[in-house]
């Protein structure tokens, strides 16, 4: 059966894309869901125009992930927390925290759920973090965590 997704579905396909899948799938699945509509030549036409808007929005984010990659690779945050005699921190500093600071210092606005940080830094000293800012763009970002004065 000849769809045009209304929506990115995994393993099928991207919104506007014109795709040809089971019909079973497309009854039981994609049509209810709204994920996709019937094709016609008219619908294919207006899926086109969904596609050029689709690349379009992409080339722009993809250009402004790398000005906040190019960002990111010179910049070293710097995060105060306060800290035993060991150096180890009292709490710990986290994705949210990371995102936080970032906007403070850099001005980029970076989503925490972006920053790839396996388990929170619970040390004092300088770690490298990973930012995934687009599908196939990642950018190090150099995180220094200093004793905060009491």
């Amino acid at each position: 059966m000849r769809l045009v997704l209304r929506e990115d579905v995994s393993g099928v396909g991207r919104r506007g894309d014109v795709v040809d899948v089971a019909k079973g799938f497309a009854r039981n699945y994609l049509l209810p869901g709204g994920l996709a509509i019937e094709s016609s030549e008219r619908m294919e036409a207006q899926a086109a125009s969904m596609r050029r808007a689709r690349d379009l929005r992409e080339a722009k984010d993809r250009e402004s992930a790398a000005n906040v990659a190019s960002v990111l690779q010179a910049a070293t945050v710097t995060i105060p927390a306060r800290a035993g005699a060991q150096g180890r921190l009292f709490g710990s500093v986290t994705a949210a925290d990371l995102a936080e600071a970032v906007a403070a210092q850099t001005g980029a606005v970076v989503d925490r759920r972006k920053i790839a940080l396996d388990e929170p830094i619970k040390s004092l000293g300088t770690h490298v973090v990973s930012v995934r800012l687009f599908a196939d763009l990642e950018a190090e970002l150099r995180v220094e965590v200093v004793a905060a004065a009491s």
